[in-house]
């Protein structure tokens, strides 16, 4: 991690070729310091920001002021940061009485300032938790007390993960996770905070920085969704060539606990939906062993998307990993315990993650822990049968090989889809969708749930939601329409974004037919398409070409009644 220096030197750096994000800073303490070491932090996850701050401990007045300079810049997001220091002022001035509802009233406070930020239109919040602290008045009875600045302290923050899991606009930047790895002394030093009204060292904005950075990451979506794992002495203790399966050190004593709870930790990560695979230089048939026979192995083969052992380059290994789950570089993170083979990866592929793991094992997931690689802002039940998903994929493939004729082979997978308006239940995958797509996504418009609970309720949107169902199996909700009415006889299609995992199977053919029969039923007789290009979106720039739209200057036109259905292989079950 870079020092606070090193990050300032990124603000004199060119970040015009990057993702352009605008943000707004809210603090009641000192922020100049901060906001130059997210800039910096940002400019590292190739993020240029733009950044506006407010007044010195203006919040409320700031936020409740629907005319202010906050709402004239349109941020991306507003950040907000309390200092613990100065709201236990405020907590001191109290009466008893009003001590024991002083989280609540704080609460409230907050939620108050995100119904009006999101009254503006603005519906991404990040609120930093804050720094716990003890006055020592209490000692351990504060544990116990209300009434305590303690008590009261840390019922602000459980309070304020309750309010976040009921607003979907609201995100917590967890900072208090690093106080309690730095310790308190490194993380706040009282004479800088007297001098300056600084409440973060400068030791500690780096690492400050860097979790608000990858937070702002994923809004953008730009989350990581892969782990790639080294084996020997990665995975488990010692080589398996060498050792034998028997004799890897993975379990309850000594070094293996290490290796036990790395793979603990992957273990959780893929029940949440990250994609897990393996790149080792080893003969595959005895790689696999342990996870077939070792009664100690956290991680099966079932845990495993693509597995792949063998003597060639790693970095060439990892291209292959990523044609096969067809997602960008920057998606994915590489873990090895060899230098050299971390140093090949970084050289060949630099949009990988590649994290310079301990030389100690026993600090591998102390250490991976704090570069909180795999942020998200969105979670759905759907996530975890991702790796069961691409598992599935891998058998289609083997199944079309054995095919010479692409129509036989469609109509063999007997496919159906269910076409969904926005509701409750589908909402966090839509979400997670937008974020996520980055290739198949005409014009890369994120949406959070609070932007889809709002659009939900407007009677010019039609959101059409896709799933997609075959003899392998349900692929889950693989599609997205975004149609807006620009008028009365005509629409504009907002955003159509896509999982790559589903091409080539008459899907686009099929949405376009569905987009087109939705236009119809609202009497709309043409309907209007855009691409918008990014780094990542080159494969679709003829998209509504192939489908059949007409160019009208910048954007691609279709009138309804003209269209004659393109014959797919995909059953419709309007819902």
């Amino acid at each position: 991690m870079k020092t606070f220096l090193e990050l300032k030197r990124n603000l004199k750096k060119n970040a015009d070729q990057f993702k352009q994000m605008r943000i707004a800073v809210l603090g009641n303490s000192a922020t100049q310091f901060l906001t130059q070491a997210l800039v910096g932090a940002c400019y590292e996850e190739q993020i240029k920001l733009s950044v506006w701050e407010a007044d010195y401990d203006q919040i409320q007045q700031t936020v409740l002021d629907v005319d202010s300079n906050l709402y004239r810049n349109k941020p991306d997001v507003v950040l907000i940061y309390w200092c613990s220091e100065k709201l236990s002022y405020r907590f001191n001035k109290c009466s008893e009485p009003a001590r024991n509802q002083f989280a609540d009233d704080f609460i409230s406070e907050i939620s108050e300032l995100v119904s009006c930020l999101e009254g503006q239109g603005i519906t991404k919040v990040m609120l930093f938790n804050l720094i716990e602290f003890d006055d020592a008045v209490f000692g351990n009875y504060a544990n116990k007390l209300v009434g305590s600045w303690s008590f009261q302290l840390r019922k602000m923050n459980y309070m304020m993960m309750e309010l976040a899991a009921q607003r979907p606009s609201l995100h917590i930047c967890d900072i208090q996770s690093i106080q309690n790895r730095m310790g308190r002394a490194s993380f706040f030093q009282a004479s800088l905070y007297v001098n300056s009204d600084l409440t973060i060292s400068l030791e500690a904005l780096p690492a400050v920085a860097y979790q608000a950075a990858q937070l702002l990451r994923s809004m953008i979506g730009r989350s990581r969704k892969c782990l790639i794992l080294d084996l020997d002495n990665t995975t488990w203790g010692g080589i398996i060539g060498d050792d034998g399966w028997e004799h890897i050190q993975i379990g309850s004593l000594g070094i293996g606990k290490a290796f036990t709870e790395l793979q603990w930790w992957a273990k959780k990560l893929q029940q949440r939906g990250i994609i897990l695979t393996v790149c080792s230089k080893n003969f595959e048939h005895i790689a696999k062993v342990p996870f077939e026979k070792h009664p100690d192995m956290v991680l099966r083969l079932s845990d495993i998307a693509v597995f792949i052992a063998n003597w060639d380059n790693k970095a060439d290994n990892i291209r292959q990993i990523q044609e096969i789950l067809n997602i960008g570089f920057d998606s994915m993170v590489f873990l090895d315990d060899n230098p050299m083979e971390r140093d090949l990866v970084r050289s060949q592929l630099p949009d990988v993650a590649v994290p310079e793991l301990p030389v100690d094992p026993a600090n591998y997931v102390q250490y991976l822990t704090s570069l909180n690689l795999f942020d998200t802002i969105s979670y759905s039940s759907a996530d975890q049968e991702r790796t069961k998903q691409y598992q599935v994929e891998n058998e289609r493939l083997a199944s079309k090989r054995s095919f010479t004729n692409e129509k036989e082979y469609l109509e063999s997978l007997q496919m159906s889809s269910n076409i969904a308006s926005l509701n409750s239940f589908n909402i966090p995958r839509v979400a997670q969708l937008s974020q996520r797509s980055n290739q198949f996504n005409l014009r890369t418009q994120r949406y959070t749930e609070a932007d889809l609970e709002q659009m939900a309720t407007k009677t010019e949107h039609e959101v059409l939601c896709f799933d997609l169902i075959d003899k392998f199996g349900d692929n889950g909700l693989i599609c997205v329409v975004v149609l807006k009415a620009i008028g009365p006889h005509e629409a504009f299609i907002e955003n159509w974004f896509m999982s790559c995992r589903v091409l080539k199977r008459g899907m686009e053919d099929f949405v376009t037919n569905s987009i087109v029969e939705k236009c119809r039923q609202r009497g709309w007789a043409s309907v209007r398409g855009e691409f918008i290009s990014t780094a990542k979106n080159e494969m679709v720039k003829d998209h509504y070409g192939k489908m059949g739209f007409t160019q009208l200057e910048d954007q691609w036109v279709l009138a309804t009644e003209q269209w004659q259905d393109r014959e797919v292989e995909i059953t419709a079950n309007w819902i």
